[in-house]
């Protein structure tokens, strides 16, 4: 038996340990290296250079802070069993584990409606098989299931383990300082009442800070504008190629795109054979192929490739009102007559959209502080920050793409 108490160095804790064999397996399984070839960000790095750490460092991370928030949660005196200990840990661990080619693409142009949580749900499931039913619990856990409610707030909630860490190490990575939160803080200011998560009255500097750096990493990283307009370009050679290939036109791809391409996938056929072949699917597949199409005839799919692969992307102009159909209509006409190509054509390079950011939903969960006086609060009323009350309300900016004068 080989030693399977390894110890990961990670750039941003240090030493991650793993904590105990099953874990170990389920981390040397090949759909958990699949994340190795996930990036993180998407296309960011076109933006950030440094921008290329995986899906697979993200989970690692949220493991570790997860073992951290169990240490100090116990030392509370929150009774956590070792089972549960460890659905936490395998949960976290596999959150992330559907994610497609370049994180979120693939959802929104090659499977209809399949989210990459449904798939997540779905590699957790054939792993249970493989594994004598040893993550019931933890699937329990990931779906919310589990009557310990904090114990999925821990998973997912407006301050879970999953933000804790992409936060911290999205912005290291990409070197903006603004989203560089104190997660170790957080981690021990947290406590549980009623079997609810709450954070003690003096982490609430922390929280803020939280809530801040998010609401600014969204404008700055996520929603900056060329990493914007390179996923919209992804997500439209995607479709192009599937509309291609439901033509009948061949397309050079690895057999997993191919299939991905030929098929209409939807939640109600995702079955085995689909998630095996799903399990094959990386940002390689979509790099190789974008390689192969930019000498491809059609026009669109030509295009699209060599503007993703060379970053010439095109312009993109951010507003805070509603931009005017005509100024969609003058583009698409200027674009139709220099090439010679029809509105349909056009119409994958020149569009317009919404991006909206919302840093705090106040509708839906709660951040809730816990006084001394035993007193339970939500953080935008225990807050004397006035602008976390700005925070919760949806701040919605228009784009509009079109080509530079040069294509």
């Amino acid at each position: 038996m080989s030693n399977k108490l390894k110890i990961f160095n990670d750039p941003i804790y240090g030493f991650i340990t793993i904590p105990n064999a099953l874990i170990f397996d389920l981390i040397e399984h090949r759909y958990f290296q699949r994340l190795r070839r996930i990036s993180q960000m998407g296309l960011s790095y076109l933006v950030y250079p440094g921008a290329h750490h995986t899906r697979f460092h993200h989970a690692l991370g949220c493991m570790h802070l997860m073992q951290k928030t169990v240490n100090v949660l116990r030392f509370k005196g929150v009774s956590i069993s070792d089972d549960e200990e460890n659905a936490l840990y395998i949960a976290i661990l596999l959150h992330d584990i559907g994610h497609g080619p370049f994180s979120h693409a693939m959802e929104h142009s090659i499977v209809n409606g399949v989210s990459h949580e449904s798939i997540s749900l779905r590699f957790m499931e054939k792993m249970n098989e493989e594994f004598n039913a040893s993550l019931t619990l933890a699937i329990a856990v990931f779906k919310g299931d589990y009557p310990r409610k904090f114990m999925y707030q821990l998973i997912s909630s407006q301050l879970d383990m999953d933000r804790a860490d992409y936060l911290k190490r999205d912005s290291f990575y990409t070197g903006v300082a603004e989203g560089n939160i104190n997660s170790e803080r957080i981690i021990t200011m947290l406590n549980v009442v009623d079997d609810e998560l709450v954070i003690e009255e003096k982490g609430i500097y922390s929280v803020e800070k939280f809530l801040v750096a998010r609401r600014l990493m969204y404008w700055q990283v996520y929603l900056h504008k060329t990493s914007l307009v390179a996923e919209q370009l992804l997500m439209r050679m995607l479709k192009r190629a599937k509309e291609l290939t439901n033509k009948g036109i061949e397309l050079k791809a690895s057999s997993a795109l191919s299939y991905f391409l030929q098929n209409e996938i939807s939640l109600d056929n995702f079955n085995d054979t689909t998630l095996e072949i799903f399990s094959k699917l990386d940002d390689y597949d979509i790099i190789s192929a974008m390689k192969e199409w930019q000498s491809h005839d059609d026009f669109v799919l030509r295009n699209l490739s060599d503007m993703i692969i060379n970053r010439d992307l095109l312009k993109i102009k951010l507003k805070n009102k509603k931009i005017r159909r005509e100024a969609l209509e003058k583009h698409t006409q200027k674009l139709i007559e220099k090439y010679q190509i029809s509105k349909e054509e056009a119409s994958y390079f020149v569009f317009m959209g919404d991006i909206s950011n919302q840093a705090y939903q106040l509708e839906t969960q709660h951040i809730n502080i816990l006084h001394k006086s035993g007193k339970i609060e939500d953080i935008v009323k225990a807050s004397d920050q006035l602008n976390l009350k700005a925070l919760s309300k949806t701040v919605t900016k228009y784009y509009i793409c079109y080509p530079k004068d040069k294509m």
